[in-house]
């Protein structure tokens, strides 16, 4: 396998159309998928072509623009119209991700409030979504930054445990949790990282151990039923994670599996921070129990590539995401701050 630039951007808009780092093949094969139909962005977030929230969030960004691009008509309420079937599209592909909602919804808002001819708002529409973008990379700087500050300052170089992939792959290019991470190895404060594989699309052995090898992190891959003997032998400073849905109580929808890292946390008095850009924070759900749970097809649990490892006639239930209640995680770290899940809603304004 070949290395790549360390700037590591999943989503890339260039010669009017969209490129995407196929995460499907990743760490085997580094392959770029050129999109240039909004079907095609929606299949290639269902099928996890793109994934990570805010990842997820930029490519449905472009996905608007593409549909509005295929939408054939001069006359404004005619495609305004046509562009409402298009985020409808969009939106059915992740149910979890409020990203994904958060960007579509902008871009329907930009259509509605640009003043002039169909082209006239197709041209604020891919303004918007580049905007996006943009913003995505500075919000995660900034949560990297804030990040660092709200970590343990003792040991000096920190052991940090990570659960599926919100690096570079998973946002416009820097990451979430895995950027506060990055923000700990440029500031010499990170000894390690231990990278859960999270079963069952192996997301944190493929991608975020393969993010780490690019920049020449350390890192340990470790099966998601080895934290809690991990922590126990002393071996885990702290616990970053990122998220997919947080609600007005700071309850937080990640990957399946941070709930049950957070539980061994508590138990071992390990800080437990969740690492999320304020996009992700639904403030019209007033707690967990409300957020939907995307469950994926069980061929993700009965084999692994192409190999089936259950035997036939075993059912399966295989939902994507878990949620952590607010009282195990230690603070949530946003692009403007790291707060106390309790404090949340004193940053929605």
């Amino acid at each position: 396998m070949t290395l790549v630039s360390s700037r590591i951007y999943p989503v890339r808009w260039h010669d009017n159309k969209v490129s995407l780092i196929d995460q499907t093949r990743l760490p085997q094969e580094y392959t770029v998928v050129e999109i240039s139909r909004c079907q095609d962005m929606a299949d290639a977030i269902k099928s996890m072509i793109v994934r990570g929230a805010p990842a997820i969030g930029v490519a449905a960004a472009y996905g608007m623009y593409l549909g509005a691009k295929e939408i054939e008509t001069t006359q404004t309420d005619v495609f305004l119209k046509e562009l409402e079937k298009v985020a409808q599209l969009l939106r059915e592909t992740r149910p979890t991700a409020v990203n994904l909602f958060w960007a579509i919804s902008r871009m329907m808002r930009t259509a509605y409030e640009t003043l002039g001819t169909v082209d006239e708002i197709r041209d604020s529409l891919l303004k918007t979504a580049q905007d996006i973008q943009t913003e995505d990379l500075q919000t995660c700087a900034e949560i990297g930054k804030n990040g660092l500050a709200a970590l343990p300052t003792e040991p000096k170089q920190l052991r940090i445990l990570t659960h599926c992939n919100t690096g570079a792959l998973a946002t416009a290019g820097y990451g979430t949790a895995l950027g506060v991470i990055r923000a700990c190895w440029e500031a010499n404060r990170l000894l390690r990282v231990f990278a859960d594989e999270t079963r069952p699309r192996l997301q944190g052995a493929k991608l975020t151990a393969w993010e780490c090898v690019q920049e020449g992190i350390p890192v340990t891959v470790i099966t998601d039923s080895m934290a809690a003997h991990c922590m126990k032998q002393g071996m885990i400073d702290a616990v970053i994670v990122g998220a997919d849905r947080i609600t007005a109580n700071g309850d937080t929808a990640n990957k399946i599996g941070t709930y049950s890292l957070a539980v061994v946390s508590k138990m071992h008095n390990v800080p437990f921070y969740v690492a999320a850009p304020l996009s992700t924070v639904d403030f019209e759900l007033a707690t967990g129990e409300e957020i939907p749970i995307e469950e994926r097809d069980p061929s993700e649990i009965y084999q692994v590539g192409k190999t089936l490892i259950c035997p036939q006639g075993t059912e399966y239930y295989n939902p994507a995401f878990d949620v952590t209640p607010a009282n195990l995680i230690t603070a949530i770290i946003t692009e403007r701050g790291a707060v106390k899940p309790s404090d949340l809603l004193g940053l929605k304004y």
